[in-house]
């Protein structure tokens, strides 16, 4: 499936949850009420103000979204079980519950009352359990047909790894493209050419592949007995690139990130993963995120005109710079900014990297010949940046959190420690931005990333984002 149609099925998924949501929100208020089908949506935009009751409800539907996608409906959920998926939907349903019991007295909606929410809360999570568990065997007819697929590598040759290569070939219906094995050549796995297998790495060259090639899952196979060394440092290679490792031993010394526990037919599969931004509170940062970036785009509505404007006017060429950034997973994505270079200043860099003076992969001139008259006040005041609140909102980047870098950057990256940067959304603002900017070394702000990923909580963002601004104003480390 290609990237388009994968996102356009998702949409799909997305408005089909929403719509499912004002359903029952209608039923329960025909239930609560005692209204027809048409009273009762009709009884409430009649109500106060009628602009501010469309907006509430469009603000209700797009929390619910975000609700739903930070509890992963429209992740990958190819291992994990029924049951878990039930917990998943109640637990997100409730959340989308409590929204509405503090939208109720903030506005005075007195069509939410007690007992409409209890009937809500009953018939959305019905719905949503049952359109789930549907979903689930559309989603398995289409990884049937090729769909929806992740790559898979599988490191070890032995009898277990057959076992776990042949139940995936098997279960087609869990989406895994098997890219093949990793290991070295040894008595069992000589025939394995001759076989139709294919072992594409070695285990001395499998932190050169991975960087070299899209692997979304490392299933580890190892003998624990004799290569528990080796298996633990290829752990600990994927864990550095940000890739998820899935062990059939439990015998892994992980120090960081969480550990899932699945079952596969007979095999029990543990799930060993870097990222720390995950579960419950990943949904209140992007609720934070949406909730912020739509406030500030609101709020400096006037300054984006008249610095785009103002970019039109210095020097020819498009308001809007866009850029293919590396974001989430090493996924490729295109991020905005307000044009502070000469049109052309891409295709002059070549020329210009003997004078670069940063070090590491980066790239940076304090006096860049580049930058424009109105470009310097933008980068300076940091309103160059404000256009990827758009990036915000479709989910490319969140407010905080790891500067997303070039193409040209992330393939200069010599050790694999820095790939785990990747693991969580890239931000506008992070540790960086606060302790120096461009002032600091590229070791000290690596570590700053790391530091964050290790660390991070909602508490943490908030800190941060209050840093932010006095560092913004005063205008510390910018170019």
């Amino acid at each position: 499936m290609t990237n388009f149609r994968r996102q356009t099925l998702i949409k799909m998924f997305m408005l089909f949850d929403l719509g499912i949501m004002a359903i029952s929100c209608l039923a329960a208020s025909v239930q609560v009420w005692h209204l027809t089908a048409s009273d009762s949506f009709a009884s409430f935009f009649s109500m106060r103000v009628k602009v501010l009751n469309i907006l509430l409800v469009l603000g209700l539907f797009y929390v619910w979204h975000v609700i739903f996608s930070a509890f992963g409906f429209y992740g990958s959920r190819r291992l994990g079980d029924r049951k878990q998926e039930v917990v998943d939907v109640l637990k997100a349903v409730t959340v989308a519950v409590l929204v509405l019991a503090i939208v109720r007295p903030i506005f005075r909606v007195e069509m939410i009352t007690p007992a409409f929410i209890v009937v809500f809360w009953a018939i959305s999570s019905v719905s949503l359990i049952g359109c789930r568990l549907l979903i689930r065997v559309f989603l398995a007819s289409l990884r049937r047909h090729g769909h929806n697929l992740r790559h898979l590598l599988i490191v070890g040759t032995n009898s277990r790894a057959e076992e776990f290569a042949r139940i995936i070939d098997g279960r087609p219906e869990l989406g895994y493209q098997f890219i093949g094995y990793a290991d070295e050549e040894w008595e069992g796995n000589r025939n394995f050419a001759a076989q139709g297998k294919s072992i594409v790495t070695g285990l001395d060259g499998f932190s050169e592949y991975l960087r070299a090639h899209i692997v979304d899952e490392v299933v580890i196979a190892l003998p624990m007995k004799s290569l528990y060394a080796k298996a633990a440092c290829i752990v600990g290679e994927c864990q550095e690139q940000g890739v998820v490792v899935r062990g059939l031993s439990s015998l892994f010394d992980f120090q960081q990130g969480r550990v899932d526990a699945n079952e596969l037919d007979t095999t029990r599969v543990l799930t060993y993963n870097a990222n720390t931004c995950d579960g419950v509170p990943s949904v209140f940062k992007r609720l934070l995120d949406i909730m912020g970036a739509m406030t500030l785009l609101i709020l400096l509505a006037p300054t984006l005109l008249i610095a785009a404007l103002l970019v039109k006017w210095d020097t020819p060429g498009p308001a809007l710079f866009v850029q293919e950034r590396v974001g989430l997973n090493k996924r490729r994505f295109r991020m905005y900014k307000f044009r502070t270079m000469v049109a052309n200043a891409e295709k002059q860099q070549l020329a210009l990297e003997k004078l670069n003076e940063a070090d590491g992969p980066v790239f940076k001139i304090k006096e860049d010949p580049r930058i424009t008259r109105v470009g310097k006040f933008l980068r300076k005041t940091s309103i160059d940046e404000l256009p990827q609140l758009l990036n915000v909102l479709k989910g490319d980047m969140s407010l905080v959190g790891p500067r997303p870098l070039p193409v040209r950057d992330y393939k200069a990256f010599d050790q694999d420690w820095l790939h785990r940067r990747f693991s969580v959304r890239p931000g506008i603002t992070c540790l960086w931005q606060v302790h120096g900017r461009s002032t600091t070394t590229f070791g000290r702000w690596m570590e700053l990333d790391m530091q964050y990923i290790d660390n991070w909580s909602l508490w943490l963002d908030l800190k941060i984002l209050a840093k932010t601004l006095p560092a913004v104003v005063a205008g510390r480390g910018a170019v």
